[in-house]
């Protein structure tokens, strides 16, 4: 069985549907699960451990051509956990069996299984979402009895799928020792990523708030401080680092690819950001977060929560009688405690 998966947007969107494709691949071992995913994310994918297959998504291509693409392939389903016009009529016309996705947009009508989702009203994590597609489909197949996700105190996460979904198998040692010698940080001490860079997502805290934080909860505390930076980022990397005023403190510059990134990101003891795709590399590695949202139901913590355990999350959000979307009205000097009661206590 040919199943046809489309998540072809964002890296933290990407992400949080590697949850799905685990589930399905758990449930369904024999079905050839191919991706469609645009350049950007595609070294990502093809480290997903669920995915037998990539098809690249260029953009320049008509829907037509798309359709053609996908006809060419002989699927016999698409998993759409995220349509736009353009798939949905590329699946309808590439003559797909089964065609699943939510029941949200107009054209909805052109696939012939739909499940009510109300993604806007932010009730539950966006992967649970992506995960309850998955359900459906698994249902319609009969590998599952009629499910969707429900949390467990606070974790929607699966049982049947295992943390981490990201992870690499080299000598964490070694690459932790010569990742410190490269950037000159003492190898004895935890080591703190802070991206302050937000790729266009959500609103962000500004550069002197993240050196504002990183002063006060690390001048009590022995850590490395590394500063990602993705393209068109290093100014604003450049800018934290200047006004942090500890003594190991390094800029990270992901220039070796998205995938060199992750296994980067493996040796984070914490990472700190707002929300944002490198958020989401973050939870897939199950690594200890500390994150900025804003408040609005659309950008709410719940619904972009990271894939890394409940206990490892930590969660800041404008106050009530701030602008929703006010990132920067967060208390610094209040954040900077509980980080450091939570993890350097």
């Amino acid at each position: 069985m040919k199943i046809l998966v489309i998540r072809n947007d964002r890296l933290g969107d990407f992400l949080l549907a590697w949850p799905t494709f685990a589930l399905l691949k758990t449930h369904w071992p024999d079905a050839h699960i191919t991706a469609l995913v645009p350049t950007y994310t595609a070294p990502i994918a093809q480290i997903c451990p669920w995915i037998d297959e990539l098809l690249i998504d260029e953009p320049e291509k008509s829907t037509w051509q798309l359709a053609m693409q996908l006809r060419q392939q002989q699927f016999d389903i698409l998993l759409a956990l995220f349509s736009t016009r353009r798939i949905a009529m590329a699946g309808w016309l590439a003559h797909i069996p089964l065609r699943i996705a939510p029941a949200t947009k107009l054209f909805q009508f052109f696939y012939n299984h739909r499940l009510n989702q109300r993604r806007s009203r932010s009730e539950k994590p966006e992967f649970a979402y992506n995960l309850d597609l998955a359900y459906a489909l698994l249902t319609n197949q009969g590998k599952l009895g009629p499910k969707k996700t429900e949390a467990v105190g606070e974790d929607w996460f699966p049982h049947d799928v295992q943390r981490p979904l990201l992870q690499f198998t080299d000598n964490q040692i070694q690459y932790r020792q010569a990742f410190c010698k490269k950037y000159q940080l003492p190898e004895d001490r935890p080591l703190v990523f802070i991206h302050p860079g937000s790729g266009g997502s959500a609103n962000n805290l500004s550069p002197e708030q993240y050196a504002q934080l990183i002063n006060l909860f690390g001048k009590e505390n022995s850590i490395n401080i590394v500063i990602s930076a993705g393209p068109g980022e290093e100014a604003t990397a450049e800018q934290v680092r200047k006004a942090i005023h500890l003594g190991s403190v390094a800029i990270y510059p992901s220039s070796q690819g998205l995938k060199a990134f992750a296994k980067t990101l493996q040796l984070a003891d914490l990472f700190i950001s707002g929300s944002t795709g490198p958020l989401h590399v973050a939870g897939a590695l199950d690594r200890p977060t500390a994150t900025f949202y804003p408040r609005h139901r659309s950008g709410s913590p719940l619904r972009w929560q990271t894939l890394n355990a409940p206990q490892k999350q930590l969660i800041f959000t404008p106050p009530e009688g701030a602008e929703e979307k006010d990132v920067g009205s967060i208390d610094i000097v209040a954040a900077a405690e509980v980080i450091r009661d939570r993890f350097f206590s």
